[in-house]
């Protein structure tokens, strides 16, 4: 018996591990492998939803694709992505995202190119064929569809048609104008055709989560994008049963006014802990719980469960300050480990007891674990890094979500109220019966 038929440490009660035993056997015999997991409920209406449908929490992994085509043959769907999923699995991982990109040539143009580096075509069957890896694996899936604007600029900030922005010394910038209500419309029509072509793919392959939209700020906080997102909605349910969730900015979330229309509310969870370089463990600490608390707020406001579609921080010093600046523009960075794993610990600890908080997805591994040329040293991923350590604690935990309780706890938080005792992991690995006790068998 190989990696591949590990069962994730998952506390989901739909998982029958001879299910999935068959279904790796018969993976590779077809195309479109129909899922082994049974579907999964939508979450009730109300801030504590996803507790009430039996859901438990998220433990996610976003996998990357390998965005270079000077590297065939370790995307989406190779047998180098299933050693990434394996990966993640052993870190403790029960759900993985996907992100499959459209191309836009500016943050001023209307269209968008649905092949990102090869044909649409072969994407769609490199993405289809990573579902199948990991339904195979016991893996649920959300797949996120996303934006790139290839001449640069952040696809929150499309105006198709208006003047473009000029950026300022500080690093802001300079808006110029706005797109016209007809160019938005072209805008908006494109974008029907990008999103519902993915939401063939997620029916196609039984995904669980679907993200309708990725921080598209400039459409969707505003009311040009009422009637349009509405109409969006109801036309991807049409193809898509599933749950559906859309990626909030961080900053912008509570201003989505697409909100009731989803499930569940996604957020970017790109934080700043602190204000200021150099803050301690208890400062990080604080700027965790103020944003569990955002969490609890925000769900309670839409009775809706939260979760963080995108949660990561670099490997730099003081990344919990301005963590959503990008790796890539970064120029001889000091690799910090200790600061990358202090600020996930932070974060994590201060939703995971919300019991409005569903989960989450790190960002991000890649499709190819042993590739090192997406991200310099001090970029996102955890593997190898203390902060993968972190991760693991963190996964391992009993959230607030979940409706089961182990003997244990991490984060100082204990399972039935005493302070908070120490172990080592492979007391909680995956194949200990007592994680949920008479669930999972031995490890082979």
């Amino acid at each position: 018996m190989n990696s591949h038929t590990h069962v994730p440490p998952s506390a989901d009660p739909w998982i029958s591990p001879l299910i999935v035993l068959a279904a790796i056997t018969a993976l590779g015999s077809s195309a479109q492998a129909a899922s082994p997991l049974p579907p999964l409920p939508h979450p009730a209406p109300r801030a504590t939803g996803w507790h009430d449908a039996g859901l438990p929490a998220i433990r996610g992994m976003t996998i990357g694709p390998i965005e270079n085509a000077l590297h065939p043959g370790v995307g989406y769907g190779t047998n180098a992505c299933g050693k990434s999923l394996d990966a993640s699995i052993e870190l403790g991982a029960t759900w993985i995202a996907l992100t499959p990109f459209g191309r836009m040539w500016s943050t001023r143009t209307t269209g968008i190119d649905l092949s990102f580096e090869s044909p649409f075509e072969l994407n769609t069957e490199a993405v289809g064929r990573a579902i199948d890896q990991a339904h195979a694996r016991g893996l649920r899936v959300m797949l996120v569809p996303h934006l790139w604007v290839e001449t640069g600029g952040w696809r929150g900030e499309i105006e198709p048609g208006a003047p473009p922005d000029i950026k300022k010394d500080d690093g802001g910038y300079e808006l110029r104008g706005r797109a016209t209500d007809a160019a938005m419309r072209t805008f908006a029509s494109s974008y029907r055709k990008f999103a519902l072509a993915w939401a063939d793919v997620a029916r196609a392959h039984d995904v669980e989560v679907l993200s309708i939209g990725v921080e598209l700020r400039s459409w969707l906080t505003s009311g040009r994008a009422v009637e349009e997102g509405r109409a969006l909605v109801r036309d991807i349910r049409a193809h898509y049963a599933g749950i559906l969730t859309y990626s909030a900015n961080w900053d912008d979330v509570d201003e989505v006014v697409l909100l009731r229309e989803i499930d569940v509310i996604g957020i970017n969870a790109f934080y700043p802990l602190a204000d200021k370089a150099g803050a301690g463990r208890d400062e990080l600490l604080a700027g965790g719980a103020r944003v569990g608390a955002k969490v609890q707020a925000l769900a309670t406001a839409w009775n809706k469960p939260v979760m963080f579609t995108e949660v990561g921080y670099t490997t730099r010093p003081d990344p919990a300050v301005r963590p959503w600046e990008w790796p890539d523009s970064m120029k001889g960075v000091k690799v910090d480990e200790e600061a990358q794993s202090e600020a996930y610990r932070a974060i994590l600890s201060g939703v995971i007891g919300e019991p409005a908080f569903a989960g989450f997805f790190v960002w991000r591994q890649f499709a190819d674990p042993d590739d090192v040329s997406q991200e310099a040293a001090w970029g996102f991923p955890v593997r190898g890094k203390l902060s993968e350590l972190t991760v693991r604690e963190v996964y391992a935990s009993r959230f607030a979500v979940d409706g089961w309780q182990p003997a244990w706890s991490v984060l100082g938080l204990a399972a039935f109220g005493a302070p908070g005792s120490s172990w080592s992991y492979p007391k909680v690995a995956p194949w200990v019966a007592d994680v949920r006790p008479g669930t999972y068998p031995p490890r082979p």
